[in-house]
């Protein structure tokens, strides 16, 4: 009997040393995905695919089992996360790391394929992954310490698109047990610095490799860094609720010293609260003044940071404007545009039903990011024949109307728009650039700062709003707004040239 007991005591002992903490410790699986290759940006980013392999290396040291995937499309992204949620085991530390283009829609961050065809905001829910999808499938799965580490916090194409969205990340709202850390603070983003790795993954990989560190004190050091080496400009922000201490590189115990202080106070806590996003420039732009007097009716438009229509990149072909005012102007696209696959989808569509308002309305946009803005117009006014209550279709056919200098007519259509919608940020910054084209500096000014007021970190509304201001005489605060929304958006001014405005 004695020796019975003895034998179903080891017994219980061995499999709870199995099944228990051990795996928590043993059982270490990661998913580390770079997007790099995107069709819609102007070239390919420089960082996430460096980033991706050398921190999936560094994974592997740590004795985590990881799967990288490259410039992964949205089926393949799917599938990934399939075969991680299918290795999750009860106790398991999952991984996720992220690097390429984010973007927040109803308050959740996705996570964007290269093969996304994002044109307005319910496109991002259909083609992107949610982080905190992600992270609930992970935890229904059992696992006991989950991390979300993601590189997203970037300006993007898809964002200028549609003027509902706000730039950069939300916060998440994960389950018990996640850590997640963003490269930068909420609603905030940050420029590639132009080398082979991101500034937040040079500085992850820093302190990731200390011993003795739990992942929260990881975490934290690793937003000192950045932020020191940014001098404040870029914040990781960082959401614990871990129940359990996980170090990526268990030591001897000894606790390591903390990164020099310098002008940055370490946190008190070992997890700070999230802080408000910081701002991305030097020098802060000043709060737009309260409007004294209605804006004049020839004067309201709001910024493109979410243009809903964005520019051409610069060597896309453009066809002749009517005034002649858009630049490097080249002759109708029709020919090249034929062969494009999301125009011909949409062409069958039509050819279906040639009152198919949403096929219209989008085949208008693709026209219009590839620089055909004539073609652009006509199926923006087969879209407002329809409906002539179409806010979103008057505010961009307002804007084509605008590049390709036909500002009698744009200046018509925005100001509809803003009376079907008072207040329509992005008919705002539309009615500000066809006042700047006008040259009526001061109606632009009360446009840009209109659209300033609802959102005070639209670039371009900013940017328009520096020109603006220099040609109404005030060089000195129209160099202030300029140097800003270059230092928030660098290509800003390329597109802005795209208008045919300098």
């Amino acid at each position: 009997m004695i020796t019975f007991r003895l034998v179903l005591l080891l017994c219980l002992f061995v499999f709870a040393a199995l099944t228990g903490p051990a795996s928590a410790a043993g059982e270490r699986i990661a998913l580390v995905i770079g997007n790099a290759k995107y069709p819609d940006a102007d070239t390919p980013l420089k960082e996430p695919i460096n980033d991706t392999r050398d921190v999936a290396e560094e994974l592997k040291r740590d004795g985590f089992t990881v799967e990288v995937q490259e410039n992964a499309s949205g089926e393949t992204m799917r599938r990934a996360f399939d075969r991680l949620y299918g290795k999750v085991r009860p106790g398991s530390v999952v991984l996720v790391f992220y690097s390429g283009f984010g973007i927040q829609s109803n308050r959740q961050s996705y996570m964007i394929p290269i093969d996304a065809q994002i044109w307005q905001e319910a496109d991002v829910r259909r083609d992107g992954v949610s982080l905190e999808t992600v992270l609930s499938e992970i935890n229904s799965r059992g696992a006991g310490v989950k991390i979300a580490l993601v590189d997203a916090s970037r300006r993007n194409p898809f964002e200028r698109r549609f003027r509902t969205s706000s730039a950069g990340l939300a916060p998440v709202i994960a389950p018990s047990g996640t850590l997640v850390m963003y490269s930068a603070a909420l609603a905030s983003v940050v420029s590639d610095n132009g080398g082979d790795h991101s500034l937040f993954v040079q500085e992850l990989l820093k302190e990731i490799r200390v011993p003795d560190l739990t992942a929260e004190e990881t975490l934290n050091r690793t937003r000192v860094g950045v932020t020191r080496a940014s001098r404040s400009e870029q914040v990781p922000w960082i959401s614990s609720s871990l129940a359990e201490d996980f170090a990526f590189v268990p030591g001897t115990g000894a606790r390591p010293t903390g990164p020099s202080e310098g002008n940055i106070a370490l946190p008190a806590a070992p997890m700070p609260a999230p802080s408000p996003a910081p701002t991305q420039v030097a020098v802060a732009p000043s709060a737009p003044p309260p409007a004294a007097s209605p804006v004049p009716p020839q004067a309201q438009k709001a910024e493109k940071p979410a243009q809903p229509v964005p520019p051409p990149p610069s060597n896309s072909p453009s066809p002749a404007p009517s005034n002649a005012t858009a630049p490097n102007a080249a002759p109708s696209p029709q020919l090249a545009l034929a062969d494009d696959p999301v125009i011909k989808g949409l062409n069958d569509r039509l050819s279906a039903n040639p009152d198919d308002v949403g096929a219209l309305y989008r085949r208008g946009q693709v026209y219009a990011s590839k620089g055909a803005y004539e073609l652009a117009i006509k199926d923006f006014d087969a879209t407002i024949r329809i409906n002539p209550k179409d806010v979103e279709a008057l505010n961009n056919r307002c804007w084509a109307r605008t590049v390709v200098g036909e500002l009698q007519g744009a200046l018509k259509d925005c100001n509809e728009a803003l009376r079907l919608r008072p207040n329509f940020v992005d008919a705002l910054d539309s009615r500000g650039l066809v006042n700047l084209k006008s040259g009526a500096a001061k109606n632009a000014i009360a446009d840009f700062d209109a659209a300033l007021k609802i959102n005070p970190r639209l670039t371009s509304s900013l940017y328009g709003r520096g020109l603006a201001k220099q040609r109404n005489g005030a060089a000195q605060e129209g160099a202030v707004d300029i140097a800003n929304a270059k230092a928030m958006d660098p290509n800003i001014v390329r597109e802005y040239e795209s208008y045919g405005v300098r």
